[in-house]
């Protein structure tokens, strides 16, 4: 039975990276598919990874027609056995409903990827929709971290250095970008996306002479005294490394 697979997580699970993996274990299997994408970090019309791993693509725009895509493919005698459809947080609900016909009407399986939440912790519209109707909800394996060594499960958005939680849903930009004039995304632990730390701030804080110890985010970690900082913890860390 075809079914329609949401892969969800935060920036930097390896998302894209198993978006291509699953398209090449797909026609090394002798099936073929269509890959979608939308507002990829290396630009219009290609699904890429952190790693440097890449694959050209059909890029999404409010007005493509999903079914009218396949039906035209189908039209020119060509089989569509499933899509690969990256960045699908970015899709409208109406692309996912038409994602969802084609699994139920036409029997292809349709792969989607996407970050579940923005920068705010709201629902992307698109993932939203995911959630609602996807036969399957997975989480990749690959696990993003905070900068304080624990699963990160928020996106944050950090702009000359500063994390912001207002502004419009999307704007284009990647993790660890290193230019304090372009838009940076971290992920975070809840703790620290709701103390707005990320680790630019972490590290100020404790190099700060005038910050007191209840100032200080205390987040206790395994092997450290219990007020050790978030911040310490971090540089005992690397120390270690």
């Amino acid at each position: 039975m075809a079914e329609l697979v949401f892969f969800s997580g935060t920036m930097d699970c390896g998302k894209s990276t198993l978006a291509l993996q699953m398209d090449h274990n797909h026609r090394a299997r002798g099936r073929r598919g269509l890959v979608f994408t939308k507002l990829d970090r290396a630009g219009s019309a290609v699904l890429s990874s952190r790693l440097g791993l890449s694959h050209e693509a059909i890029e999404v725009d409010d007005n493509l027609d999903f079914w009218e895509v396949v039906v035209e493919q189908a039209t020119g005698g060509r089989v569509i056995d499933y899509l690969i459809c990256d960045e699908a947080q970015f899709y409208t609900p109406l692309q996912v409903e038409q994602l969802a016909r084609l699994v139920d009407e036409m029997g292809i399986d349709v792969f989607t990827f996407g970050i579940t939440a923005d920068f705010r912790a709201q629902l992307f519209p698109g993932s939203r929709r995911l959630i609602e109707l996807a036969d399957r909800t997975q989480v990749p394996q690959v696990e993003a971290l905070c900068w304080c060594g624990k699963r990160a499960t928020h996106n944050s958005r950090v702009v000359d250095g500063d994390m912001v939680v207002e502004g419009e849903q999307v704007v284009v930009g990647d993790t660890g970008a290193g230019s304090p004039a372009v838009v940076e995304y971290e992920v975070l632990c809840r703790r620290h996306y709701m103390r707005r730390m990320t680790s630019h701030a972490a590290r100020a804080q404790s190099a700060s002479a005038e910050a007191l110890p209840f100032d200080l985010d205390l987040c206790p970690l395994p092997g450290l005294h219990p007020r050790e900082t978030d911040a310490a913890a971090a540089d005992h860390r690397a120390n270690l490394a």
